[in-house]
Protein backbone atom coordinates (compact mmCIF):
# COMPACT_ATOMS: atom_id res chain seq x y z
CA UNK A 1 0.00 0.00 0.00
CA UNK A 2 1.38 3.42 -0.93
CA UNK A 3 2.24 6.09 1.62
CA UNK A 4 -0.46 8.42 0.27
CA UNK A 5 -3.09 5.69 0.58
CA UNK A 6 -2.13 4.97 4.18
CA UNK A 7 -2.19 8.68 5.04
CA UNK A 8 -5.69 9.03 3.59
CA UNK A 9 -6.88 5.94 5.50
CA UNK A 10 -5.75 7.37 8.84
CA UNK A 11 -6.97 10.89 8.10
CA UNK A 12 -10.29 9.61 6.81
CA UNK A 13 -10.80 7.49 9.91
CA UNK A 14 -10.16 10.43 12.25
CA UNK A 15 -12.37 12.79 10.24
CA UNK A 16 -15.21 10.25 10.17
CA UNK A 17 -14.97 9.86 13.94
CA UNK A 18 -15.19 13.63 14.38
CA UNK A 19 -18.04 13.93 11.88
CA UNK A 20 -20.06 11.35 13.79
CA UNK A 21 -19.26 12.64 17.28
CA UNK A 22 -19.52 16.33 16.24
CA UNK A 23 -17.11 17.30 19.00
CA UNK A 24 -15.47 19.95 16.81
CA UNK A 25 -18.85 21.40 15.85
CA UNK A 26 -20.43 21.22 19.31
CA UNK A 27 -17.46 22.01 21.54
CA UNK A 28 -14.34 23.34 19.80
CA UNK A 29 -16.05 25.81 17.46
CA UNK A 30 -18.30 27.34 20.16
CA UNK A 31 -15.27 27.59 22.45
CA UNK A 32 -13.31 29.58 19.88
CA UNK A 33 -16.31 31.78 19.12
CA UNK A 34 -16.84 32.52 22.82
CA UNK A 35 -13.20 33.61 23.17
CA UNK A 36 -13.59 36.09 20.30
CA UNK A 37 -16.91 37.38 21.61
CA UNK A 38 -15.57 37.90 25.12
CA UNK A 39 -12.73 40.06 23.83
CA UNK A 40 -15.10 41.88 21.48
CA UNK A 41 -17.31 42.91 24.39
CA UNK A 42 -14.34 43.66 26.66
CA UNK A 43 -12.64 45.98 24.16
CA UNK A 44 -15.75 47.34 22.43
CA UNK A 45 -15.38 50.88 23.82
CA UNK A 46 -12.05 51.17 21.98
CA UNK A 47 -12.76 50.00 18.42
CA UNK A 48 -9.30 51.06 17.24
CA UNK A 49 -7.59 48.85 19.79
CA UNK A 50 -9.93 45.98 18.93
CA UNK A 51 -8.88 45.95 15.27
CA UNK A 52 -5.21 46.20 16.24
CA UNK A 53 -5.27 43.18 18.53
CA UNK A 54 -7.54 41.12 16.23
CA UNK A 55 -4.70 38.97 14.77
CA UNK A 56 -3.40 38.02 18.21
CA UNK A 57 -6.84 37.23 19.58
CA UNK A 58 -7.62 35.14 16.50
CA UNK A 59 -4.55 32.96 16.96
CA UNK A 60 -5.08 32.64 20.71
CA UNK A 61 -8.55 31.24 19.96
CA UNK A 62 -7.09 28.90 17.33
CA UNK A 63 -4.35 27.69 19.68
CA UNK A 64 -6.76 26.92 22.51
CA UNK A 65 -9.02 25.09 20.08
CA UNK A 66 -5.99 23.17 18.74
CA UNK A 67 -5.18 21.92 22.24
CA UNK A 68 -8.72 20.57 22.51
CA UNK A 69 -8.52 18.99 19.05
CA UNK A 70 -5.18 17.28 19.76
CA UNK A 71 -6.35 16.00 23.14
CA UNK A 72 -9.52 14.68 21.52
CA UNK A 73 -7.59 12.97 18.72
CA UNK A 74 -5.52 10.87 21.10
CA UNK A 75 -8.26 10.38 23.68
CA UNK A 76 -10.18 8.51 20.99
CA UNK A 77 -7.16 6.29 20.32
CA UNK A 78 -6.64 5.60 24.02
CA UNK A 79 -10.23 4.41 24.52
CA UNK A 80 -10.88 0.66 24.32
CA UNK A 81 -7.28 -0.02 23.27
CA UNK A 82 -7.70 1.57 19.83
CA UNK A 83 -4.09 2.70 19.90
CA UNK A 84 -3.06 -0.98 19.96
CA UNK A 85 -4.99 -1.37 16.73
CA UNK A 86 -2.83 1.29 15.14
CA UNK A 87 0.32 -0.52 16.26
CA UNK A 88 -0.91 -3.83 14.88
CA UNK A 89 -2.36 -2.44 11.66
CA UNK A 90 0.91 -2.72 9.77
CA UNK A 91 0.73 0.95 8.81
CA UNK A 92 4.00 2.82 8.66
CA UNK A 93 4.55 5.22 11.56
CA UNK A 94 5.12 8.08 9.14
CA UNK A 95 1.74 7.38 7.53
CA UNK A 96 -0.04 7.43 10.88
CA UNK A 97 1.68 10.68 11.81
CA UNK A 98 0.89 12.40 8.52
CA UNK A 99 -2.68 11.11 8.54
CA UNK A 100 -3.43 12.35 12.04
CA UNK A 101 -1.69 15.65 11.28
CA UNK A 102 -3.81 16.06 8.16
CA UNK A 103 -7.02 15.34 10.06
CA UNK A 104 -6.20 17.89 12.78
CA UNK A 105 -5.13 20.46 10.18
CA UNK A 106 -8.41 20.08 8.26
CA UNK A 107 -10.41 20.61 11.44
CA UNK A 108 -8.37 23.67 12.37
CA UNK A 109 -8.63 25.19 8.88
CA UNK A 110 -12.41 24.88 8.96
CA UNK A 111 -12.40 26.44 12.41
CA UNK A 112 -10.14 29.27 11.24
CA UNK A 113 -12.45 30.01 8.32
CA UNK A 114 -15.40 30.47 10.66
CA UNK A 115 -13.40 32.42 13.23
CA UNK A 116 -11.92 34.60 10.47
CA UNK A 117 -15.42 35.59 9.39
CA UNK A 118 -16.21 36.33 13.02
CA UNK A 119 -13.15 38.59 13.33
CA UNK A 120 -14.15 40.57 10.23
CA UNK A 121 -17.73 40.95 11.47
CA UNK A 122 -17.24 41.58 15.18
CA UNK A 123 -13.89 43.39 15.09
CA UNK A 124 -14.67 45.55 12.06
CA UNK A 125 -11.43 44.44 10.40
CA UNK A 126 -10.66 45.01 6.72
CA UNK A 127 -8.82 42.28 4.77
CA UNK A 128 -6.31 43.75 2.31
CA UNK A 129 -3.94 40.88 1.42
CA UNK A 130 -5.88 37.64 1.18
CA UNK A 131 -2.95 35.65 -0.26
CA UNK A 132 -0.76 36.49 2.73
CA UNK A 133 -3.46 35.47 5.19
CA UNK A 134 -4.13 32.18 3.39
CA UNK A 135 -0.46 31.18 3.11
CA UNK A 136 0.34 32.21 6.67
CA UNK A 137 -2.75 30.44 7.96
CA UNK A 138 -1.98 27.18 6.15
CA UNK A 139 1.69 27.17 7.19
CA UNK A 140 0.87 27.96 10.82
CA UNK A 141 -1.91 25.37 10.92
CA UNK A 142 0.32 22.63 9.55
CA UNK A 143 2.99 23.53 12.10
CA UNK A 144 0.52 23.45 14.99
CA UNK A 145 -1.05 20.19 13.80
CA UNK A 146 2.32 18.47 13.31
CA UNK A 147 3.60 19.61 16.69
CA UNK A 148 0.36 18.65 18.40
CA UNK A 149 0.41 15.19 16.84
CA UNK A 150 4.02 14.63 17.85
CA UNK A 151 3.54 15.66 21.47
CA UNK A 152 0.06 14.16 21.64
CA UNK A 153 1.42 10.66 21.12
CA UNK A 154 3.94 11.26 23.91
CA UNK A 155 1.09 11.84 26.36
CA UNK A 156 -1.33 9.32 24.83
CA UNK A 157 -0.77 6.55 27.35
CA UNK A 158 -0.79 8.79 30.43
CA UNK A 159 -3.76 9.54 32.63
CA UNK A 160 -2.69 13.17 32.81
CA UNK A 161 -2.64 13.67 29.02
CA UNK A 162 -5.38 16.35 29.19
CA UNK A 163 -3.08 18.58 31.25
CA UNK A 164 0.24 17.37 29.85
CA UNK A 165 -0.54 18.15 26.19
CA UNK A 166 -0.94 21.92 26.80
CA UNK A 167 2.23 22.00 28.91
CA UNK A 168 4.22 20.34 26.13
CA UNK A 169 2.59 22.10 23.21
CA UNK A 170 2.27 25.75 24.23
CA UNK A 171 6.00 26.56 24.69
CA UNK A 172 6.93 24.85 21.41
CA UNK A 173 4.36 26.64 19.26
CA UNK A 174 5.10 30.07 20.73
CA UNK A 175 7.20 30.99 17.63
CA UNK A 176 4.27 29.95 15.43
CA UNK A 177 1.93 32.21 17.35
CA UNK A 178 4.35 35.11 17.03
CA UNK A 179 4.98 34.57 13.32
CA UNK A 180 1.31 34.02 12.47
CA UNK A 181 0.24 37.10 14.40
CA UNK A 182 2.84 39.31 12.75
CA UNK A 183 2.04 37.92 9.29
CA UNK A 184 -1.67 38.55 9.83
CA UNK A 185 -0.96 42.09 11.05
CA UNK A 186 0.96 42.86 7.88
CA UNK A 187 -1.67 41.16 5.73
CA UNK A 188 -4.52 43.10 7.28
CA UNK A 189 -2.56 46.35 6.97
CA UNK A 190 -1.92 45.68 3.28
CA UNK A 191 1.87 45.49 3.63
CA UNK A 192 2.69 42.01 2.26
CA UNK A 193 6.41 42.77 2.00
CA UNK A 194 6.58 42.76 5.80
CA UNK A 195 4.63 39.50 6.02
CA UNK A 196 6.71 37.25 3.76
CA UNK A 197 9.64 36.76 6.20
CA UNK A 198 7.14 35.59 8.81
CA UNK A 199 5.42 33.31 6.32
CA UNK A 200 8.80 31.78 5.50
CA UNK A 201 9.46 31.24 9.21
CA UNK A 202 6.10 29.51 9.58
CA UNK A 203 6.81 27.29 6.57
CA UNK A 204 10.25 26.39 7.97
CA UNK A 205 8.72 25.45 11.32
CA UNK A 206 6.08 23.32 9.60
CA UNK A 207 8.65 21.48 7.48
CA UNK A 208 10.91 20.95 10.51
CA UNK A 209 8.22 19.35 12.65
CA UNK A 210 6.82 17.33 9.77
CA UNK A 211 10.30 15.92 9.25
CA UNK A 212 10.81 15.19 12.95
CA UNK A 213 7.39 13.56 13.15
CA UNK A 214 7.95 11.36 10.10
CA UNK A 215 11.22 10.10 11.59
CA UNK A 216 10.21 9.73 15.24
CA UNK A 217 6.48 9.03 15.36
CA UNK A 218 6.74 5.27 14.77
CA UNK A 219 9.02 4.76 17.77
CA UNK A 220 6.92 7.06 19.95
CA UNK A 221 3.75 5.20 18.99
CA UNK A 222 5.31 1.87 20.00
CA UNK A 223 6.23 3.30 23.41
CA UNK A 224 2.90 5.10 24.01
Amino acid sequence: MSLAREVWLVAGKDLRVEARSRVTLNQVLPFGAVVLLLFAFALDPDRGLLSEVAPGLFWVAVLLAAVLAVSRSFAVEAEHGAIDGLRLSGLDGASVFLGKTLAIAVQLLLLELVLGIGVVVFYDTAVRSVAVLVLAGVAATVGIAATGTLFGVLAAGLRTRETLVPLLLLPIVAPVMLGATRAFEAGLDGVPSEAWPWVQLLALFAVLYLGVGVLAFGSLLEDA
